[in-house]
Order: structure tokens, then sequence, then C-alpha cells
């Protein structure tokens, strides 16, 4: 479904410290010395790593970079990318269905959130709303940045919340040593009987020519959840109505409207499964890299029915509503260059294209009821700066095309058409304890829907500045930013019922570009045995655009509406460690994440919609060579500070636990995981998803995971 929430990118130096105390879910990358103490626990690396967002990986960004890679990332991986990240400061996710779950930093999401797949977008349609799925493969991906701060401009002006970045091998970065080597992951989930594996190959072919071969499967029935299906508000209310209905002697739909208050156990309609394949091809020589990729991405996945809501399409005016599932597959083409370019001005060039053919499919049944259909591109051409006297940085294009249509009786969105151009640099400068950054971008954008003779035209110019300053081992600095964002057609142009979000969508074709003045002012310590980051931000909007339900009925469907108003939304991360002592080669630590977020529309518009309230995570964590042991409470507070027609959220305590073994230390590249999650079977729901009242989240979960390189 579309949303509007609130939404701020870096890159960093990154990587897993095993000896240090930083948590293993939750690296942040600050300042160089972390660099020199770090190893990453990915086995393709070399013992000191640094891997960062495509076009950024020389500049010392302000911001710092949270990311999960190797065996983390394996324990954590689940269908969809937002629900591998929320151990993460700052980070929450959207949750609509187990198939459909995209990242919400800082409170925002949709538009605000720009997902990346090696640098450049994502290309599909999840974005646009809250029921598509993310077309990342999560069983063979390698490493997930979470990026904010000025940088952000090197990827878009829009993404004020930040941006996620995917890295995987398709298009091969180096030739293995190995004639062949084989990377493989496999694991089974109890709550949905989620059985996935994925594996990779990559062949030198000669020595500078590699092949990369990749495919992946899941498999997931109904998630079982720890209590009932419905929220305690929507439960009493579907029980108040079928009182009501006994009282009038309908015993019929009493009973059914019973029945339905009294689901528990599993999520009906919520199994997923997916496939993907990829290939590619590389060369690779001193003077610069080449390289191709296809990959295809398949889901099916069931949409949860939400309670009260039909729809106007036929096929709902039978006795018994059909089940919603949507069928998507995207194919998609990448290429990726660079060229040295010696010791002048510029080091490198480098560019990156994709593009994509998306189709997604909303079935009734066995009836289909609307086809979306998008082919996009993107391209970007970035100089990369050689390091002059502590200068460095980079500057480049950008160009983004999308054409899409969806067909069928209720295509809430008329065909249209969006081009996007963008300029941008950003350059740091160091000179001694001091840190400077500047970005820069401009960007023009076209909207069109020739059905309805219409045309919108944006130009938006975004600047971003920071300073960090060294004391010792602690670093502090701020950043400021002004950015702007055009309307997306989607937030322009619906207008109609939409089967999978079961809602009644409305546009404004009117709307302005959105801007904002955004601060942040953090505060980082890092030494080997202990490390802490504290940030404070702050964002103030001018025209923020926004979807919330007006308590409406269109078509049996609630009326979800785009608004414009001005927005302040502030909010604080905190991420702490602490190695406690050791043991021989055993180090015992201690870690915790917490993060809030407050956002408020002006002009007595109240609450802005699906902010995720206080959240408070602990753990402590027993590791050596050949074992990690970890327990970890996670507190989530009450959201009552909601929009208009927006219910509260209850507050929950989750408890999970890990053990991961390596039988034959870290050397051998293999590694078995053992792990339960919500051990206690809490009934929790995120307060930033559209479907929360009647999807919650998953209830105990038992997982093993293998993992093997060679």
């Amino acid at each position: 479904m579309k949303t509007a929430p609130l939404l701020s990118m870096s890159a960093s130096v990154t990587a897993l410290s095993l000896a240090l105390a930083a948590p293993a879910y939750a690296q942040q990358g600050n300042s160089a010395s972390t660099e020199a103490r770090i190893q990453s626990d990915d086995f393709h690396g070399p013992d000191d790593i640094v891997v960062t967002a495509p076009f950024v990986e020389r500049l010392d960004i302000l911001s710092g970079t949270s990311a999960i890679s190797g065996e983390v990332l394996a324990e954590k991986t689940r269908a969809q990318l937002g629900d591998i990240l929320t151990s993460l400061p700052g980070v929450s996710a959207t949750s609509f269905s187990p198939g459909a779950s995209r990242p919400v930093l800082r409170g925002y999401q949709g538009n605000r959130v720009a997902v990346l797949t090696d640098g450049i977008g994502n290309i599909d349609a999840s974005n646009t709303s809250a029921d598509h799925a993310v077309t990342i493969d999560t069983l063979t991906v390698e490493r997930i940045e979470v990026l904010r701060g000025p940088a952000v401009l090197l990827f878009g002006g829009q993404a004020v919340g930040g941006a996620v970045n995917a890295l995987d091998k398709r298009i091969p970065r180096s030739i293995p040593d190995e004639a062949i080597h084989i990377d493989a992951l496999a694991g089974y989930g109890s709550a949905a009987r989620d059985w996935s594996g994925g594996a990779s190959i990559d062949m030198p072919i000669t020595d500078r020519v590699i092949v990369h071969l990749d495919g992946s499967y899941r498999n997931s029935d109904d998630l079982r959840i720890g209590g009932y299906v419905l929220s305690p508000n929507l439960r009493a209310e579907v029980l108040d109505f079928a009182a009501e209905e006994a009282s009038e002697g309908n015993l019929d739909e009493a009973a059914e409207a019973t029945e339905l208050a009294n689901q528990s156990g599993r999520i009906a309609n919520s199994a997923v499964t997916t496939w993907t394949a990829g290939a590619g091809i590389a060369f690779i020589d001193d003077s610069g890299n080449l390289g191709v990729s296809y990959s295809i991405y398949d889901t099916d996945y069931g949409i949860p029915a939400r309670p009260g809501a039909s729809h106007a399409h036929a096929a709902a005016e039978t006795a018994e509503e059909a089940p919603v599932t949507i069928g998507l597959r995207q194919y998609r083409l990448d290429f990726r260059g660079a060229v040295n370019l010696g010791d002048g001005l510029f080091d490198k060039l480098r560019l990156r294209a994709g593009y994509a053919d998306y189709t997604h499919t909303e079935f009734e049944g066995d009836e289909i009821g609307t086809i979306f259909n998008s082919q996009g591109i993107e391209a970007r051409a970035e100089f990369v700066q050689n390091d002059r006297n502590g200068w460095r940085g980079a500057s480049g294009v950008q160009y983004q095309t999308r054409d899409f249509e969806a067909i069928g009786a209720e295509a809430f969105v008329p065909p249209n058409k969006t081009r996007q151009y963008g300029l941008f640099t950003l350059q740091e400068y160091t000179k001694g304890n001091l840190d400077a950054e500047v970005a820069l971008r401009f960007d023009t954008a076209e909207l069109s829907a020739n059905i309805l003779g219409l045309t919108r035209s944006f130009n938006n110019v975004s600047a971003a500045f920071g300073l960090g300053y060294h004391i010792g081992d602690l670093k502090i600095g701020a950043n400021i930013s002004r950015t702007g964002r055009a309307p997306a057609v989607e937030e322009l142009l619906s207008n109609g019922p939409h089967i999978a979000t079961q809602a009644y969508e409305i546009g404004d074709p009117n709307l302005k570009s959105e801007r904002a003045w955004n601060g942040e002012l953090y505060a980082r310590y890092d030494t080997p045995g202990t490390a802490f980051s504290a940030t404070l931000y702050t964002n103030r909007f001018d025209n923020f655009i926004y979807e919330a339900d007006t308590g409406k009925i269109e078509d049996d469907l609630p009326v979800f509406k785009y608004f414009q108003n001005d927005a302040k939304v502030w909010g604080v991360e905190f991420q702490a460690s602490k190695r406690l002592a050791s043991f021989g080669s055993s180090d015992l630590s201690v870690d915790g994440v917490a993060d809030y977020t407050r956002a408020k529309i002006s002009s007595g518009g109240g609450n802005a919609p699906r902010i995720p309230p206080l959240r408070l995570l602990g753990g402590i964590e027993l590791t050596n060579a050949h074992f990690n042991l970890r327990g970890e409470v996670e507190y989530s507070d009450d959201q009552t500070k909601t929009a208009t027609f927006e219910t509260p959220t209850d507050g929950f305590t989750l408890v999970n636990a890990s053990a991961t073994w390596r039988p034959f230390g870290r050397d051998r590249n293999i590694a078995l995981i053992a792990s339960v999650n919500n051990i206690f079977d809490v009934t929790a729901r995120r307060a930033a998803s559209f479907t929360k009242d009647f999807v919650p989240l998953t209830g105990r979960d038992f997982r093993v995971t293998a993992r093997l390189s060679f």
C-alpha cells in the first residue's frame, strides 16, 4: 500500500569487529581508527576489509554506516529485506505481510528511503506501495548497508531517511584463487515451516575473466503467531458487532464475526514462494574492469485480508471473499565498469547501469484482478578524485526512467511515464583533526499521463554541509542539508480501489515539490574495548506529502488520501558496546541500541501516521574462534501518538537467543547456526505497518542455518 510516513546516507569504513564489543548485528563505521582494528566476518574478505557503497569507498563519510554481513546476515535472512535489518539503530519495517516488507529509516518509508542494488535503484515498485515486494534476493546477497548523512546526495535528493544498499557478486569484483569458488546457504524456520536455500559459483576462465552463477529458492507456509490475529482494539470492535447481530437475531452473522475475532495460531493467506536465478561475467585487470549480469526474481505471496473490507470487483460479490495473492516477476540486466585514470585530478571513472522489466499481477482467487507492468532504466557515471593533500571527492550524472501501466478493473493509477536527471558532487577535506564535507545536487523530473493530458515538471536543488572533529578516540560533529523531492506518480494520480492494499486510494495532481531542512548532531567514541555512537536529528518540511485514512468509505473500502502540509520531525539514535572480560581466547561483551522518532504535521494536522515508538535493545555475547553465544531482549513502547483514524499500537518485549558453531574454526569457512526468536511467543505489531491490526509479527520461531564457502 502506498505510504508516506517519515523518513535521512553515508558510507564509511564498515566491518564487523569480533574482538571489539560492537554488536555483531549492528556494525557502525565511524572514524579511520576503526579500519585498523576491525576484521570482517565475510569469508571472502581479507583480514582487514573496507567495503562500502559503490562510488564512495574512498570517503570517510561523516555520518557513519550500519551494516550486516557474513554469519549475522545468514542468521537474520528472511523472505524480505525489511525484516532483516530491524536490529540496526533507527531501522524498522513496513511488515505488510511476510512476502512484502520494506525498510523504515528514522520513521520514513516509501519514496523517502532509497533501496539500492550495488549503488543504483532496485528498479521495482516497492517504493510505491507497501504491498509490493522488494526484488532483492536475500539468500545470495553478501552485505547490506544502511547509509545516512550528506552522502545521500550521491544517490538522490529524495532519500531524507537514508538508503539501504545491498551488495551481491553477480558482477564479480575480483578473481578468486580457486578454480571454482562456491558459497552456499540453507535454512529452516519453524514458525512458517520456511525452507530456503541459495548458492553461487564463481569460475575464472582466464586470469582476467570470471563467470558467476547463482540461484535460490524459498517456500514458506502461513505464518504462525503467538496469539490472536486481530489487535485488541479491532477484536473488541468485531466482538461488539457480533453481540449486536446476535441481539437482532442474526445468528449466522454473529457466529461468523465471533469466529473472525477468535482467529489465532496462524495468519491465513500469508505463505510465500520465491525463486531467483542470476548469471554474470566480468573482465578485470590493472586498467579497470567491465562486467554484465542478468537475473530473474520470481515470487508469489498472499495478502492477508483486512477484516470488514471488501472491494467493488465483481469477483468480490460472491458469498465468500476470494483470497488475494500477488504474482511478481522481474527480469533485470546490469552493467558495471571502471577505468583507472592514473595520478591526475581523477583516479577513475565509474559506470553503473541497470534495466528491469517488472510485472506484478494481483489475483482474486484464480481470477486476475489487476496487472502492473513497469520498464525502468537507471544509469550513472561518476568521476572519483585522487586524494590531494586531504581533499577527495566524487562527481557525476544520473538518469532514471520508468514506463508504468496498470491493466484491469481496479487499475487505480493511469498509464504514466517518469523521467529524471541528476547532477551531483560530494567533496571531503581533512586537515589535522578536522573533517569537512560538502555535497550539492540538482534534479529535474518530468511525470506525464497522456490519457489524462497531464504533465508535471519539477526542479530541485539539494545541498549538504558537515563538520567533524576528533578529540582522541572521540569524534563529534554536525551535518545540515536542504533537500528536495518531486512527488511520485502514485501520490499525484492515484484514484480508485486497490485490491491488494484493500483501500480506495486518492492522489492529488496539484502536489508541489516537498522540501526539507535537515540537521544532525553526533558523537562517537571508538576504542578496542568500548564504543558508542549517539545522534540527534531533526527535519523541517515544507509541503510534506503524506497518506492518511480519511474515515470515509468508497466501494466498501476505507479511503486513503494524499495530503500536503508542513511537518516537523526529530529523533535520537544511540548504540553502545563494551567488552566486559576475556577468558583465554573468548570475549564476553554487552551491547545496546535505542532509538526514538517524533513527527507532527503542522497547522493542526496532528501526528504523522505510522511512526515507530521508542525502542530499546540489549544483548550479551560470548565469542571465540569456534562459537558465538548470544542472548538479547528488545523492548518496543506503546505508540499512542497516532494520526487521525490510526489505531494505537501496544508495546511488546521480545527475547531472542542464538548459537553459532564453526567446527573447523574461522579458517575453514563452515558455520552452523541455531536460533530461537520470540522465545516467549509474544504477540507483537509494528507501528509502521499499514496491516498491524491484522498481521502481527512472527511468534516463537526455531531456526537452523548452515553457511559454507570453499
